[in-house]
């Protein structure tokens, strides 16, 4: 099933791209139903928060009437930020699936490890690596085609 939604992400990233936006992409899951989907906004918006996770948070909350999304998955093509992983904790999501690491950025697994980090009073079960390899050539094409473009 977490390849199933991991795919609805990767298409959310495919949206980023089209529109020249890093590729990162996410969707919400409650109940077996996307319940929200969103993609990296940055550029076209010039707002630093507008990453797929936040967009996606927003969308959540708004369509449940709540903001605890203790019973939704979030997936997401890239392992999420200090930020992201900070509005997951704080909007209560369940479970969390990524599919790439973050080696430079990943506030889940690479850089910090933040569900671990005593005091929290929720942390979210993690799955990471689903779907990784087409995740990362993603982002790796992505970039590879920016540094092209300015040569």
């Amino acid at each position: 099933m977490d390849e199933k939604y991991m795919k609805e992400a990767i298409k959310e990233a495919k949206k980023a791209w089209a529109k020249d936006e890093v590729p990162i992409g996410a969707v919400i899951v409650k109940d077996g139903k996307v319940i929200a989907r969103a993609h990296n906004l940055r550029e076209s918006k010039q707002i630093a928060t507008a990453h797929a996770e936040i967009i996606a948070i927003e969308k959540a909350c708004k369509k449940i009437g709540s903001w605890r999304l203790n019973d939704c998955t979030l997936y997401v093509t890239l392992e999420p930020c200090a930020m992201c992983s900070g509005a997951m904790i704080l909007s209560r999501v369940g479970r969390i699936v990524y599919g790439a690491s973050d080696p430079k950025g990943g506030c889940v697994d690479s850089c910090i490890k933040m569900y671990e980090q005593q005091g929290f009073n929720h942390y979210p079960e993690v799955t990471s690596g689903i779907l990784k390899d087409e995740c990362s050539s993603m982002l790796t094409t992505f970039f590879k085609n920016k540094r092209n473009q300015k040569n």
